[in-house]
Formats: structure tokens, C-alpha cells, sequence
């Protein structure tokens, strides 16, 4: 049985006290997500009955593999997206991470997957993302971006221009060609 979008979201936040602190009690889970010790106990014996976490009562609770692989894949799939929205200019870390939260449990494995790929490529073209920062933040902001980027027909449009045989370029509001060919 696949964990909901809730058992994730525990897993997480279990995986993640297991590795700052070395160890995760209800309290600790409770105190994190801001919820009632109770509620964390009720769902903390799903996760034992379900064989994501093995937990006693008063002693604590260790993650079995397969909840530790999915704490482990959630944690990274909330980097990636938090990263994603910072390369794309989203600087207010609040909304990061509320943005994330609604995102991580509905983003499809393809679309994480060329989201990656965007983070990677950003990563290793400074001066791509440089041109990304100056049209994203540009004085027209809200107008129509190809007046920011000349030359590439549907800019704004998400949609992959003529000749992106893999659609890398459909990732983000920018033209393929940049994502092709490095920085312009």
C-alpha cells in the first residue's frame, strides 16, 4: 500500500529528526508538524501497523527501510522543489516552502524528473540563469516577456519552441534554445 500525502508528509519530518537529532519521539514529531501528540500517536501507529516506522509506546520509534527510502525520497523531493523555486527567483523562504508543500504530494515522477534536470543544468550555467534572474525581474514585469527576450517566439508560453526533440524547454517560462545551446 502506497503512504498518503499525511504518511509522507510524517515519514519526512521522522527521517529528518532521525538525522539532525538520532532519534524521533512523538513529542518531537508533534512539536514539528504543530500537532497535538495524540494526533501524532494515532498516525505513528499506522506507520508501525503499515511497517513504515517500528514503534513502542514511552521508547520511541526507528524508521524500517522502506520508511526510511520514502523520508529519504521526500526530503529530497522537497530540496528540489524549494530549489526550483529559488532559481526562480522566489525569495521569500515562507512561501518556498508553503508553495512546496502544496506542490511535493501532486508533482508526477516525469515532471520531478525534468525539474531536476532544470536544477542541474541551472546550476552548471551561472550566466543562463543570470539572463533567467534579469527577465524574470525585469521593470516590464507582468507584461508580455518577448518584449524581455527578443527573438524567441513563445517565450512566457511553457511550450517547447520547433526543433526541442526531448521538451527540456518545457519546464519553465523560458525559450528552449538557452536550455539547448548554454548561455545566449
Amino acid at each position: 500500500m502506497r503512504p498518503t500525502p499525511s504518511m509522507e508528509d510524517y515519514l519526512e519530518t521522522i527521517y529528518e529528526l532521525i538525522r539532525s537529532k538520532g532519534y524521533a519521539r512523538v513529542s518531537d514529531i508533534a512539536l514539528a508538524l504543530n500537532l497535538q501528540p495524540s494526533s501524532v500517536t494515532r498516525m505513528v501507529q499506522r506507520l508501525d501497523e503499515q511497517n513504515y516506522v517500528t514503534y513502542e509506546r514511552y521508547r520511541g520509534l526507528v524508521l524500517t527501510e522502506r520508511g526510511e527510502a520514502i523520508g529519504r525520497a521526500m526530503r529530497q523531493r522537497h530540496e528540489t522543489l524549494a530549489t526550483f523555486l529559488r532559481l526562480l527567483g522566489v525569495r521569500d523562504e515562507a512561501v518556498v516552502q508553503q508553495d512546496v508543500e502544496g506542490i511535493e504530494h501532486h508533482v508526477s515522477r516525469q515532471t520531478l524528473e525534468r525539474i531536476e534536470r532544470f536544477v542541474a543544468f541551472a546550476r552548471a550555467n551561472p550566466a543562463w540563469m543570470d539572463q533567467l534572474h534579469a527577465a524574470l525581474h525585469s521593470p516590464e514585469e507582468g507584461e508580455d516577456r518577448r518584449s524581455a527576450a527578443p527573438g524567441h517566439g513563445q517565450a512566457g508560453t511553457g511550450r517547447a519552441t520547433a526543433g526541442d526533440a526531448d521538451g527540456a524547454a518545457t519546464q519553465g517560462d523560458e525559450p528552449a534554445a538557452p536550455l539547448r545551446g548554454g548561455a545566449a
